[in-house]
Protein backbone atom coordinates (compact mmCIF):
# COMPACT_ATOMS: atom_id res chain seq x y z
CA UNK A 1 0.00 0.00 0.00
CA UNK A 2 1.40 3.31 -0.75
CA UNK A 3 2.49 5.09 2.82
CA UNK A 4 0.90 8.85 1.17
CA UNK A 5 -2.52 7.86 1.42
CA UNK A 6 -2.12 6.71 5.19
CA UNK A 7 -0.85 9.67 6.55
CA UNK A 8 -2.84 12.62 8.22
CA UNK A 9 -3.74 15.52 5.99
CA UNK A 10 -4.97 14.01 3.69
CA UNK A 11 -8.41 14.20 1.66
CA UNK A 12 -10.30 11.46 -0.15
CA UNK A 13 -12.99 11.74 -2.68
CA UNK A 14 -16.16 9.16 -2.24
CA UNK A 15 -18.58 8.31 -4.24
CA UNK A 16 -21.54 5.40 -2.92
CA UNK A 17 -24.41 4.59 -5.30
CA UNK A 18 -26.72 1.67 -5.95
CA UNK A 19 -27.21 0.38 -9.42
CA UNK A 20 -29.88 -1.74 -10.47
CA UNK A 21 -27.22 -4.16 -12.26
CA UNK A 22 -25.53 -7.40 -10.42
CA UNK A 23 -22.19 -7.30 -8.92
CA UNK A 24 -20.74 -9.18 -11.74
CA UNK A 25 -21.58 -6.89 -14.24
CA UNK A 26 -20.58 -3.76 -12.96
CA UNK A 27 -17.06 -5.89 -11.73
CA UNK A 28 -16.83 -6.64 -15.99
CA UNK A 29 -17.27 -3.05 -16.96
CA UNK A 30 -14.23 -1.99 -13.93
CA UNK A 31 -12.24 -4.49 -15.08
CA UNK A 32 -12.46 -4.85 -19.03
CA UNK A 33 -10.06 -3.05 -20.44
CA UNK A 34 -11.85 -1.80 -23.39
CA UNK A 35 -14.88 -1.05 -21.26
CA UNK A 36 -12.74 1.14 -18.55
CA UNK A 37 -12.02 3.25 -21.84
CA UNK A 38 -15.39 4.27 -22.31
CA UNK A 39 -16.19 4.96 -18.54
CA UNK A 40 -12.84 6.71 -17.62
CA UNK A 41 -12.30 8.38 -20.99
CA UNK A 42 -8.83 7.37 -20.87
CA UNK A 43 -8.11 3.94 -22.53
CA UNK A 44 -5.37 1.88 -19.89
CA UNK A 45 -2.36 0.75 -21.15
CA UNK A 46 -1.09 -3.09 -19.79
CA UNK A 47 -4.16 -3.40 -17.17
CA UNK A 48 -5.58 -6.88 -15.84
CA UNK A 49 -6.96 -7.49 -12.51
CA UNK A 50 -4.09 -9.37 -10.82
CA UNK A 51 -2.29 -7.80 -8.10
CA UNK A 52 1.44 -6.47 -8.49
CA UNK A 53 0.27 -5.74 -12.41
CA UNK A 54 1.44 -2.12 -13.38
CA UNK A 55 -0.33 -0.32 -16.24
CA UNK A 56 -0.61 3.34 -17.02
CA UNK A 57 -3.21 6.14 -17.93
CA UNK A 58 -2.68 9.17 -20.50
CA UNK A 59 -4.30 12.59 -19.91
CA UNK A 60 -3.18 15.83 -20.49
CA UNK A 61 0.48 17.15 -20.14
CA UNK A 62 1.36 19.69 -17.74
CA UNK A 63 4.46 21.76 -17.42
CA UNK A 64 7.16 19.41 -16.78
CA UNK A 65 5.01 16.33 -16.16
CA UNK A 66 4.08 14.13 -19.18
CA UNK A 67 0.53 13.35 -18.53
CA UNK A 68 0.95 9.67 -18.23
CA UNK A 69 -0.28 8.77 -14.44
CA UNK A 70 1.52 5.31 -13.35
CA UNK A 71 -1.02 2.70 -11.91
CA UNK A 72 -0.26 -0.69 -10.19
CA UNK A 73 -2.85 -3.03 -8.95
CA UNK A 74 -2.70 -3.49 -4.97
CA UNK A 75 -5.96 -5.93 -4.22
CA UNK A 76 -8.15 -8.13 -6.36
CA UNK A 77 -11.32 -9.75 -5.23
CA UNK A 78 -13.49 -10.21 -7.56
CA UNK A 79 -16.94 -9.06 -7.70
CA UNK A 80 -16.11 -7.61 -4.18
CA UNK A 81 -13.19 -5.05 -4.37
CA UNK A 82 -10.68 -3.75 -6.74
CA UNK A 83 -7.79 -1.53 -5.84
CA UNK A 84 -4.89 0.62 -7.19
CA UNK A 85 -2.21 3.28 -7.03
CA UNK A 86 -2.76 6.17 -8.64
CA UNK A 87 0.29 8.23 -9.55
CA UNK A 88 1.24 10.88 -11.33
CA UNK A 89 2.25 14.46 -11.94
CA UNK A 90 6.16 16.07 -11.40
CA UNK A 91 7.19 18.01 -8.01
CA UNK A 92 8.14 21.11 -9.91
CA UNK A 93 3.91 21.75 -10.68
CA UNK A 94 2.26 23.92 -8.99
CA UNK A 95 -1.67 23.45 -9.57
CA UNK A 96 -2.67 21.19 -12.41
CA UNK A 97 -0.30 18.44 -12.76
CA UNK A 98 1.75 18.63 -9.15
CA UNK A 99 2.74 15.24 -7.67
CA UNK A 100 -0.23 12.86 -6.82
CA UNK A 101 0.60 9.82 -4.79
CA UNK A 102 -3.27 8.36 -4.39
CA UNK A 103 -4.88 5.27 -4.33
CA UNK A 104 -8.59 4.27 -5.79
CA UNK A 105 -10.67 1.58 -4.12
CA UNK A 106 -13.35 0.16 -5.93
CA UNK A 107 -15.84 -1.65 -3.56
CA UNK A 108 -18.84 -3.97 -4.40
CA UNK A 109 -21.60 -5.29 -2.13
CA UNK A 110 -24.33 -7.30 -3.50
CA UNK A 111 -27.65 -5.03 -2.48
CA UNK A 112 -31.67 -6.01 -2.88
CA UNK A 113 -32.57 -5.31 -6.53
CA UNK A 114 -28.29 -4.31 -7.50
CA UNK A 115 -25.11 -3.34 -6.42
CA UNK A 116 -23.78 -0.86 -3.90
CA UNK A 117 -20.90 0.78 -5.28
CA UNK A 118 -18.14 2.62 -3.69
CA UNK A 119 -15.25 4.54 -5.08
CA UNK A 120 -12.69 5.86 -2.73
CA UNK A 121 -9.70 8.06 -3.97
CA UNK A 122 -7.53 8.55 -1.60
CA UNK A 123 -4.61 10.45 -0.54
CA UNK A 124 -4.59 14.05 -1.96
CA UNK A 125 -2.01 16.12 -0.11
CA UNK A 126 -3.78 19.88 0.75
CA UNK A 127 -3.05 22.41 -0.35
CA UNK A 128 -0.70 20.67 -2.86
CA UNK A 129 -3.20 18.79 -4.78
CA UNK A 130 -6.13 21.44 -4.32
CA UNK A 131 -6.33 21.19 -8.26
CA UNK A 132 -6.54 17.69 -8.68
CA UNK A 133 -8.87 17.37 -6.19
CA UNK A 134 -11.27 20.02 -7.08
CA UNK A 135 -10.93 18.31 -11.01
CA UNK A 136 -10.96 14.61 -9.80
CA UNK A 137 -14.40 15.61 -7.41
CA UNK A 138 -16.41 16.28 -10.55
CA UNK A 139 -14.58 13.97 -12.99
CA UNK A 140 -14.79 10.84 -10.43
CA UNK A 141 -18.89 12.15 -10.34
CA UNK A 142 -19.34 11.93 -14.36
CA UNK A 143 -17.01 8.70 -14.71
CA UNK A 144 -19.62 6.86 -12.23
CA UNK A 145 -22.33 7.77 -13.69
CA UNK A 146 -20.67 7.02 -17.33
CA UNK A 147 -20.31 3.63 -15.42
CA UNK A 148 -23.82 2.86 -15.05
CA UNK A 149 -24.47 3.50 -18.57
CA UNK A 150 -21.67 0.97 -19.67
CA UNK A 151 -22.93 -1.75 -17.45
CA UNK A 152 -26.52 -0.93 -18.67
CA UNK A 153 -25.41 -1.68 -21.47
CA UNK A 154 -23.54 -5.11 -20.72
CA UNK A 155 -26.78 -6.16 -19.04
CA UNK A 156 -28.88 -5.52 -22.15
CA UNK A 157 -26.26 -7.39 -24.20
CA UNK A 158 -26.09 -10.97 -22.43
CA UNK A 159 -28.24 -13.08 -23.92
CA UNK A 160 -31.88 -14.38 -22.43
CA UNK A 161 -32.12 -17.85 -21.33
Amino acid sequence: MNDVALKSGTQDIVFDEVFPHAPETIWRTLTTGELIGRWLLMSPTGFEPVEGKRFTFQTTPAGAWDGIIDCQVLEVMPNERLAYAWEGGHEGNVGYGSRLDTVVTWTLSRVENGTRLRLVHSGFVLPKNDAAFKNMSDGWKQVVRKLDTIAAEQDSAKPLH
